[in-house]
């Protein structure tokens, strides 16, 4: 981001505007871009998912509003805002409504701490890798107010079902990241991303020395996001609709938002950790291939990097997609037993495999 700042700072001064103003705005236009940007995209992951949903289960899903139903996730926005937002009478109201804006918070803020290409990197901290693994348990806290101060026994079942499942799913996570950290001698996103560039372009991935590490972080991510077949603090057959059930219009709406963003920004922290993030799959640059003038590929390059993100978080969300379409809801004894007794000993596992190749084969642990 500091070629981006001088260059807007440069900007800024040719027009006769002091550079106060620009340091202030500078951190202001990501954010708000980032906000603009994740709206469009969960607009877009709705539609998708209810598309797919229908061509797995051989429906034909939304097509009445707009061309192809391209419109029913504006329609269904439309709808919630102008419903009545109903607040149940023995409800703790300050927690009640606290905990719809905190589980949306935690979304926008775990988005701007992605490099989406080598200068799209809002937050580069050293240690961001920490911070997204706090950000991203953080909802949980939101769900546990959501199903307290709703009074309501089956949104305080599905609460007490989200703390036990984040509980349970968090240490195989804490232990597969920290295998990609021997690998890759960093925590911070971008350098675990150069680490894993290669002549032989997708070879150089952590997908491959650490595949069982990738399986095991994507069934969690699974897990933490609430989805199917893990969905249990929100089983409609069993909570009527879990912790949310006593919450109606935007209120409503905000907890499948924050779902759909946590869905996006999960997808692109494993494509960061395990698929070489925004490095392109063939070792080098299409731009600097395409596009002769070397000034312009050198602009175009940041785009391709944006795109190669955005692709291989695209297959990701498509695979849970179909899991979802074809997996059965497992049961709470059998969800928390397979975390227990099967994940953690195999994270646990993988940390020492990664550990040995590091040593033996990279040339030690720097």
């Amino acid at each position: 981001m500091n070629y981006l700042y001088f260059l807007y700072i440069e900007f800024l001064s040719r027009h006769g505007i002091p550079k106060l103003f620009g340091d202030i705005t500078f951190y202001i236009i990501p954010f708000c871009v980032i906000a603009a940007a994740l709206l469009v995209v969960i607009l877009a992951l709705v539609l998708v998912e209810r598309k797919l949903l229908g061509f797995f289960t051989q429906r034909k899903g939304p097509n009445r509003v707009g061309y192809w139903g391209l419109l029913q996730t504006l329609a269904d926005a439309f709808k919630l805002l102008c419903k009545e937002n109903i607040t149940p009478q023995n409800a703790n109201r300050f927690l009640y409504n606290l905990a719809p804006v905190l589980v949306f918070v935690p979304a926008m803020t775990v988005l701007g701490i992605i490099p989406y290409s080598a200068e799209f990197t809002f937050v580069n901290s050293a240690t961001n890798v920490v911070l997204y693994i706090v950000l991203a348990a953080f909802p949980i806290l939101s769900i546990f107010l959501a199903g307290w101060a709703s009074n309501n026994k089956y949104s305080l079942l599905g609460a007490m079902r989200a703390i036990a499942q984040v509980i349970s799913y968090e240490l195989p996570i804490c232990f597969v990241l920290l295998s990609v950290v021997v690998l890759a001698s960093s925590m911070n996103l971008t350098g675990i991303t150069l680490a894993q560039y290669s002549r032989s372009g997708a070879f150089g991935w952590y997908f491959f020395p650490c595949f069982i590490g990738f399986v095991i972080m994507f069934i969690c991510i699974l897990a933490e996001l609430n989805r199917c077949p893990f969905d249990l603090p929100e089983a409609e057959s069993e909570l009527i609709c879990g912790y949310n059930t006593e919450y109606s219009g935007m209120r409503f709406a905000m907890f499948y938002l924050s779902e759909y963003a946590m869905l996006f920004a999960g997808s692109l922290f494993l494509a960061i950790l395990f698929l070489g993030g925004y490095l392109s799959p063939f070792g080098g640059y299409l731009s600097y291939v395409i596009c002769a003038d070397g000034q312009i590929a050198s602009i175009l390059v940041y785009f391709e990097q944006v795109f190669w993100l955005l692709l291989k978080s695209s297959i990701i969300i498509f695979v849970i997609i179909w899991i979802r379409a074809t997996l059965p809801r497992l049961a709470s004894f059998d969800l928390l037993k397979f975390s227990w007794t099967i994940l953690l000993p195999l994270s646990i596992l993988n940390l020492l495999v990664v550990s040995i190749y590091k040593f033996f084969a990279l040339g030690g642990v720097s």
